[in-house]
């Protein structure tokens, strides 16, 4: 079913991610933006070869060198390309099979908020 231009009540928004016909609008939106910059390899968008980030070429560094390494390349994509949050603090910790994020960043006019963003392992020292 498509999108009912009519029920979109916000400047901000964009087709959900997963979920045809559906879309986010508002934090959502700009949560989801963060998702995917945050999950996207650089060179993997043709039109926009910068777009993204490269948190996912120090998976296979030891954890403890990982980290610091996933938190700047997250960091730096995320400021540069999502104007409309502003980044408080990016945290990491890992669970068996995942580097997990916890990104709090502010919008304007609203309150902190947080995305999480899953990163697979490929190895762990």
């Amino acid at each position: 079913m498509p999108i009912n231009i009519a029920d979109i009540q916000s400047a901000d928004w964009s087709p959900k991610v997963g979920s045809p016909g559906e879309i986010v609008e508002g934090l959502d939106d700009i949560a989801q933006a963060i998702q995917i910059i945050a999950a996207t390899p650089k060179g993997s968008d043709p039109h926009r070869p910068q777009f993204g980030c490269d948190a996912w070429r120090a998976l296979d560094l030891p954890t403890d060198l990982a980290i610091p390494d996933i938190i700047r390349e997250v960091t730096d994509a995320i400021e540069a390309w999502e104007p409309r949050a502003k980044l408080k603090k990016v945290t990491a910790g890992r669970d068996v099979s995942n580097v997990v994020l916890t990104i709090v960043w502010e919008a304007h006019l609203a309150g902190l908020q947080t995305t999480e963003v899953r990163y697979a392992l490929t190895a762990v020292a």
